[in-house]
């Protein structure tokens, strides 16, 4: 009798590990799985979400990384035209534009007055 209930449970084992068995459906009639169903069902949507979640996160990620690579540039190239200006704005670069350009201009000797009201 003993023998009888342990030939049926190998056979219960190796029905279940049976590849052909998996993917023929037949560990969808199993108890723990008809039991179980909503657990399951709530286990798998919640992988998706987490899976669809971690993908949304690596987008952003990326645009981050993106935008902050062009601000670097953008902050480069104000710096850079800033200290252009800068160099231009000097007197003395002034006063040579002016005497290469042939205006007749000159530097004044007295200051300016200030007028009060």
């Amino acid at each position: 009798m003993e023998e009888k209930k342990q030939q049926k449970q190998t056979k219960k084992k190796e029905k279940r590990l049976s590849l052909l068995y998996i993917l023929g459906g037949g560990i969808l009639k199993e108890d723990f799985i008809v039991r179980h169903t909503k657990m399951i069902v709530l286990v798998v949507v919640l992988i998706f979400f987490f899976i669809g979640n971690r993908y949304t996160c690596m987008q952003k990620l990326r645009e981050i990384d993106r935008l902050q690579q062009q601000l670097r540039d953008v902050r480069f190239e104000a710096l850079s035209i800033s200290s252009e200006l800068t160099g231009h704005s000097r007197q003395s670069q002034i006063e040579f534009l002016i005497e290469e350009q042939g205006i007749d201009l000159e530097v004044a000797k007295k200051p300016p007055y200030e007028i009060h009201k």
